[in-house]
């Protein structure tokens, strides 16, 4: 009996804001994508496209995530590392190992490797990559309606020149990560500024 085998990797980890997302995949043997590559070397449109293949074909597939007050209270790592244990845990099947990308290894009941660059030599691992990308960037889009100025549907959250500005003139927004050292910087700035005598 063939061993069933999940990918996992995660996206968000050096954003200053949203979620970190995390995507579990078992692919079908039987129903082999082709273009399946590291998300980051894929253009939006390629990422779309491959991202219906995966949810089309992919035995099975689940999201995990952990939000900005989570990461504020156990750091980056351990949110990433959560969200991929949430996205095992969603699972509708049960994986018999689970590959992930990078040097950690999230807590799971089955059997798990850490492989450092795995998104570019394990398709699982780079179909999870694509889904948790896409998913998040859907996300980030949407959410840049409830928080206009920031120009989170053009950056997601990462620490753009746009995104750094905005925070000096606006100030942080629920979404936030208050222990990443730029958005720490703009509460000091604007305490610092409620503070000051008129």
């Amino acid at each position: 009996m063939k061993l069933l085998i999940a990918g996992v990797d995660e996206v968000g980890r050096g954003c200053l804001a949203g979620p970190v997302v995390a995507a579990a995949v078992i692919l079908d043997a039987s129903k082999p994508i082709s273009g399946l590559a590291d998300s980051k070397t894929l253009t939006a449109n390629q990422r779309e496209f491959l991202a219906q293949q995966i949810h089309q074909h992919a035995l099975a597939l689940a999201f995990g995530r952990a939000e900005a007050d989570e990461i504020d209270v156990i750091n980056i790592l351990q949110a990433s590392l959560l969200a991929m244990q949430r996205a095992v845990e969603n699972l509708p099947i049960n994986p018999d190992k689970v590959l992930v990308d990078g040097k950690y290894c999230p807590k799971l009941t089955c059997e798990v490797e850490a492989i450092i660059k795995g998104d570019q030599t394990i398709a699982a691992i780079s179909a999870a990559s694509i889904i948790a990308k896409v998913a998040r960037d859907q996300e980030m889009r949407i959410i840049d309606a409830t928080y206009p100025g920031y120009g989170f549907k053009s950056h997601k959250g990462y620490p753009t020149k746009v995104h750094r500005q905005a925070l000096q003139t606006l100030g942080i927004t629920p979404i936030h990560r208050k222990t990443f050292a730029p958005v720490r910087k703009a509460l000091l700035f604007k305490l610092t500024d409620i503070t000051q005598p008129d």
